[in-house]
């Protein structure tokens, strides 16, 4: 009766060929297009680059006056605007600064790639039942999947890097782009499509003038959920060479400093707590216009 007992499993040195095979196989294909593939993915870099520098190139008086000016346009709020320019004097005040800079422009950097990915398989999502069947699949392996092993292709294809740390950031963070780009243009009002419909508007028209107009705060929960998932990636990332918050996070970890981890922990949480107020601010300022348009 021990068969019973003893899920049936493939003979092991079955198994190990296998393993085997698909190992030499990854490896043959990243020996034989690795240099291609790391070329094709060079304006990734050159944009990370120009972005780094910029942020920390620029005086921090100025940072902080644009981001203020950019958390009132999106909400309106004066409390929102005072509590991220002090949470950015206490990140500056504790010396994180320079890896708070590196930090955003490389979110930043995940964020316009996740947008330019995801908005477009979206759409074409919203458009066909069929695509959203096969799509859906996807998206949920890459939410439930472990993020540790988002590593392990991108870093046996491109190295250790800045640019690896990022495809796999992207990676992680692009489903909840995808889902609510595809969510807020389904949601539309049939009627108002039909209205659309009637006085003539191409296909074209309508999804640039009436879909994504009236999806646009549902997007904007996306790109909240995509930024906010991004920077829960940032340690991990750190592992393979992104520099930022999370290389000191990770230095604490491995030696055991916890007021570095603290620290440091929580000024990704603050960075965190600013993008999201300002997002959700700006999204609900969406609505509440969308709303008031509709009736």
């Amino acid at each position: 009766m021990d068969w019973f007992w003893k899920f049936p499993t493939m003979d092991a040195e079955t198994l190990r060929g296998v393993k085997k095979s698909i190992d030499e196989g990854f490896r043959g294909f990243t020996r034989a297009y690795g240099s291609d593939i790391e070329a094709l993915f060079s304006p990734l870099q050159s944009f990370l680059i120009w972005s780094e520098r910029l942020l920390t190139g620029t005086p921090w008086p100025i940072i902080i006056m644009v981001i203020a000016a950019i958390a009132w346009l999106a909400s309106r709020s004066l409390p929102i605007v005072i509590g991220c320019v002090f949470t950015l004097f206490l990140i500056g005040y504790f010396d994180m600064w320079a890896d708070t800079m590196k930090t955003v422009s490389m979110i930043l950097v995940c964020t316009v790639v996740s947008i330019l990915i995801g908005l477009p398989i979206g759409i074409a999502m919203s458009r066909s039942n069929r695509l959203q069947n096969v799509v859906n699949p996807v998206l949920d392996v890459m939410q439930t999947m472990p993020s540790f092993v988002y590593l392990i292709p991108v870093v046996m294809l491109l190295g250790i890097g800045r640019v690896p740390g990022v495809i796999a950031v992207v990676i992680y963070a692009i489903p909840p782009m995808i889902r609510l780009t595809n969510l807020g243009i389904r949601m539309v009002d049939r009627d108002v499509l039909e209205a659309a419909d009637a006085f003539g508007s191409s296909g074209w028209q309508k999804l640039k003038n009436v879909q994504l107009p009236l999806a646009l705060p549902t997007i904007m929960a996306g790109i909240n959920q995509t930024i906010m998932m991004a920077l829960a990636m940032v340690v991990i990332a750190s592992m393979i060479g992104v520099q930022g918050l999370g290389q000191p996070v990770l230095k604490a970890i491995a030696n055991q400093y916890f007021t570095l981890g603290i620290f440091n922990g929580l000024a990704i949480v603050g960075i965190a707590i600013i993008f999201d107020r300002i997002s959700q601010a700006y999204g609900l300022r969406l609505q509440k216009h969308r709303e008031i348009t509709h009736d």
